[in-house]
């Protein structure tokens, strides 16, 4: 009798344990708003039996926060929200500087940077520079698609082979599988010197996801560049009869092209110990003021980061993003806030489904403390937008490989570059509220009717965020 008392003893406990740690895991999924302090609860819940659902319960719930809510609303905070002064402009000279301190490469003063849309304006344009190339031709390309359409730039890349002209590819190694055949083999079997960028191996073992290279360059006769967002595959031809995306890349001439070209040099050092020669500075093309900022999980860690939080503060009138994925770090998040507060208008343009359906979910779980203060979130139809724009007070543009989420802030190689120039941000930013014109805003409340199964499967997405 004993016996089976303590049974029904035990299987009570177990029943109250579990109970206790899923309804306090669930709260902490639903309520933390970093995913390292819902990590830590949930496993002091199911670590500690009992006593880790009591400790959550004690200290894990902000009662302060809940009650503050119902008698004050975040309505009042945003009404009291400072207006915007028309009149202010972005300080761009201590943004310059500023650049400048956390790159440490120089403002070069005399560039042209022309905007291209999707592959159908910058693949003709990129192949029209491989084929008018004398010297030397580096490219470097997370994904280079060889088939269909793209294999284009496989000829292209042959032909000036074969008139002598330097060719040197970099693939990052795992995004080369993208593509069968796969790219760094097919360049080799005509004799072009393609390389791996971290390919992963089992002897000796290297099978990272993080630490890609996820930029995107193409410097010819170290005088004219290409940088963006924008690999080379099919799927960035609109016409593309499958998934299509859409894109946008630039064309660069000027001083700052000897700053990509001394990126992709960096990156075939580290790719292959070979030194490649530095290049002349190009003469000056057009008024516009550029440097590019290289960042990546090596010394050039959270520049970019950094640099974005920066501008944030500094902007007066108005921030524009559109990036495909938008899992902004805390601070990153915490600094559109108070830019909105200030008075700052701030737009996040964000495709409605994204080819990643995972960070979709784990992303509309931390839009809400963004809507709450006044941040305006729009979702863009098909196609799939894969442009990154970011956009502040119509004067200054970073433009780039970079998305804002952990793995390109932090575990990416990335590209960023700088432009001050007024009249390529203010034609970006039509670029940026036309596409708006065709996206839904999002709200508040609407993410809050979501179901219960479905905001726990955002959370639990959420939760992973920083490796997604």
């Amino acid at each position: 009798m004993s016996s089976a008392i303590w049974t029904w003893w035990h299987i009570c406990t177990l029943f109250v344990y579990a109970v206790c740690a899923t309804f306090a895991s669930v709260h902490a999924l639903l309520r933390k708003r970093d995913p390292r302090a819902a990590f830590g609860w949930i496993g002091v819940c199911w670590l500690l039996p009992l006593a880790g659902a009591a400790l959550y319960a004690l200290f894990g719930i902000n009662r302060v926060e809940t009650r503050g809510r119902r008698l004050k609303g975040l309505s009042e905070v945003r009404r009291a929200k400072a207006a915007p002064s028309h009149d202010e402009r972005l300080p761009l000279t201590q943004l310059q500087r500023l650049g400048g301190a956390i790159s440490g490469m120089p403002l070069t003063i005399g560039n042209a940077v022309q905007p291209l849309r999707n592959g159908e304006e910058a693949y003709p344009a990129m192949l029209e520079a491989i084929s008018a190339a004398t010297k030397s031709i580096w490219l470097a390309s997370y994904i280079l698609d060889v088939q269909g359409w793209c294999h284009r730039f496989v000829d292209a890349l042959v032909d000036a082979h074969k008139r002598d002209v330097e060719v040197r590819v970099l693939v990052d190694g795992f995004g080369e599988y993208y593509s069968l055949p796969r790219p760094v083999s097919l360049l080799r079997s005509y004799g072009l010197r393609a390389e791996r960028f971290l390919p992963p191996r089992i002897f000796p073992p290297s099978l990272s996801l993080n630490l890609r290279n996820h930029r995107k360059l193409l410097v010819v006769d170290g005088e004219l560049a290409f940088a963006g967002g924008m690999n080379i595959g099919n799927r960035h031809l609109i016409g593309y009869h499958g998934h299509p995306m859409q894109d946008l890349h630039f064309r660069l001439v000027g001083p700052v092209v000897g700053q990509l070209a001394t990126t992709f040099g960096r990156d075939w050092f580290f790719a292959t110990s070979e030194q490649l020669p530095a290049i002349n500075t190009p003469p000056p093309a057009g008024s516009a003021r550029c440097r590019v900022i290289s960042d990546g999980p090596d010394e050039d860690i959270d520049k970019l980061l950094l640099l974005l939080i920066s501008a944030i503060a500094a902007a007066h009138r108005r921030v524009c993003i559109m990036t495909p994925y938008f899992l902004p770090p805390r601070e990153l998040a915490t600094t559109l806030q108070a830019a909105v507060l200030r008075g700052v208008e701030v737009d996040v343009l964000l495709p409605a489904h994204s080819n990643l359906f995972f960070v979709d979910w784990a992303s509309r779980h931390g839009l809400v403390e963004l809507l709450e203060y006044g941040v305006r979130i729009w979702l863009s139809p098909p196609p799939f937008t894969h442009s990154k724009l970011f956009l502040v007070d119509e004067l200054y543009s970073l433009v780039g490989s970079a998305n804002l989420d952990p793995r390109s802030l932090r575990l990416n190689f990335e590209i960023g570059v700088e432009v001050f120039d007024e009249m390529l941000c203010t034609n970006l930013t039509r670029l940026f509220d036309h596409a708006r014109t065709r996206a839904v805003q999002m709200s508040t409340a609407g993410l809050l009717s979501q179901s219960l199964p479905v905001r726990l499967r955002n959370s639990i997405f959420w939760l992973f965020s920083p490796y997604l």
